[in-house]
């Protein structure tokens, strides 16, 4: 009866040992893809690097998520519908501080080939959002010819709010005000003057 007892608790611990080390059917399908961006995305990303990345760091396929958050003032159903929906996008190209990494612009390619293109209808949930969070965001139409002086001035005419906030946070005081003065006149002292 023992014996029988402790061979059925063996069997069950091999079954959840067997059960944990397989894979529960489930397949992994997947192969490496020969590249991670397509040609044109490359081509841009190199006259991205080459017009601001002095300035900014470049990062690549940025979620909505990971740029804007959600207003403490809003309602619970209405943040979860916000958060579900920027969930979804994704933004081609986020400028950067180097310093800090707080996001500074946002980019994104419209490419008109093909059978719908690429975000060639403006995502309006995408620009409010982004709106609201106070973030610019540059939609520059793909085509061939453009030159690093192209793209650097058509992001440093949205950059123009950003700028204007440098130049103020620079004129701002860096150093503490003096502290208070001492007295300026003698202050009498507690002892008798010797004489």
């Amino acid at each position: 009866m023992e014996l029988a007892i402790i061979l059925m608790m063996l069997l069950i611990v091999v079954a959840l040992g067997a059960i944990k080390l397989s894979d529960g059917g489930v397949a992994f399908p997947f192969r490496r893809k020969p590249q991670l961006f397509t040609p044109v995305e490359n081509t841009f990303l190199n006259l991205i690097e080459q017009a601001m990345g002095k300035e900014f760091r470049i990062v690549c396929r940025v979620r909505l998520n990971d740029l804007v958050s959600v207003r403490q003032s809003a309602s619970k159903k209405t943040a979860s519908q916000a958060l579900s929906r920027a969930s979804s996008r994704h933004l081609d190209f986020v400028l950067v501080n180097k310093h800090d990494m707080s996001p500074v612009m946002a980019i994104d390619l419209v490419h008109s080939q093909g059978k719908d293109g690429y975000k060639t209808q403006k995502d309006w949930f995408v620009t409010g959002a982004l709106d609201a969070a106070g973030l610019p965001h540059a939609r520059i139409k793909v085509k061939s010819g453009y030159t690093v002086d192209d793209i650097r001035e058509c992001l440093e005419n949205k950059l123009i709010p950003y700028r204007r906030l440098q130049n103020k946070m620079a004129q701002l005081p860096t150093h503490n005000p003096e502290p208070p003065k001492r007295p300026t006149r003698p202050v009498r002292s507690s002892r008798p003057a010797a004489a």
